[in-house]
């Protein structure tokens, strides 16, 4: 039922699928997030079919699951019902100010899923940011090193910068910042109004991705003291590069010409 319930067109119609999967088995734990996602007309209600969710799907897949496939848990396709509700739980937590319990959650589906294969990583990070726990928020950002997103590039400044103030060490995470995303300083500094129409599509490195970006998290560049004047003084500095570079290449473009090259 809730292959067709996601697949179906009206939301008529996936709500009334998603009732009758509950019918068959009250342990279906993604009928609870269609039906949060559909019905709920308040965060408190959406919340308490999320509750209701993770409950069905701890039912379904019993304590050992638990116990013995924590760490990989997104790569066992029964387990992600209970993944999207505890999910969905916990961003409804985060909308009604309760960011101190929305952290725990998210941190346990870390735990259970490293791999993060939903994303969770980008808002327990802007939790974080916002809470002002930046020690824990470096420690997440060292369990994701490798990550090369311009969200995480640039939250990673902002902490070091948030850490440190304007030491090498920070300007350098802005520079790698820069280099993933150019467009975010745009809309961050307002040099570029942000568009009434938000994008459908989310591409790296394009002006989608920043302002996107800018959504999420801009407000933490704009509550921490100083940031946004350090992001505009080495933007301004990475563009007299751009130039600099830019002016070379056409003088020694010129000069072949010159020179029959």
């Amino acid at each position: 039922k809730m292959y067709e319930a996601w697949e179906a067109r009206s939301r008529k119609t996936r709500v009334r699928l998603a009732r009758e999967a509950l019918n068959i088995s009250p342990d279906c734990a993604d009928a609870y997030v269609l039906l949060a996602e559909e019905t709920a007309r308040t965060p408190a209600q959406a919340l308490k079919l999320y509750e209701e969710g993770m409950q069905a799907g701890e039912r379904a897949l019993g304590p050992e699951v638990f116990a013995e496939e924590a760490g990989h848990f997104w790569g066992i396709l029964r387990t992600r019902p209970y993944m999207r509700a505890r999910a969905g739980f916990a961003a409804c937590l985060w909308e009604m100010g309760e960011g101190e319990r929305a952290i725990e959650y998210f941190r346990e589906l870390l735990r259970l899923n490293p791999n993060d294969n939903q994303g969770n990583r980008y808002l327990l990070a802007r939790l974080l940011l916002q809470e002002e726990r930046d020690e824990e928020l470096g420690v997440l950002l060292g369990e994701y090193e490798e990550e090369a997103s311009a969200e995480w590039l640039y939250t990673r400044a902002l902490w070091r910068y948030r850490r440190e103030g304007e030491v090498r060490a920070s300007a350098r995470a802005l520079q790698l910042a820069f280099a993933e995303n150019i467009f975010v300083p745009l809309f961050m500094l307002e040099v570029r109004p942000m568009p009434t129409d938000l994008p459908e599509y989310i591409s790296p490195g394009e002006e989608s991705e920043a302002i996107d970006y800018v959504l999420g998290n801009g407000t933490y560049w704009y509550d921490t003291p100083g940031a946004l004047e350090w992001c505009g003084e080495l933007f301004g500095e990475a563009l007299e590069e751009v130039e600099k570079r830019a002016r070379a290449e056409e003088n020694e473009r010129k000069l072949r010409l010159l020179m029959g090259h």
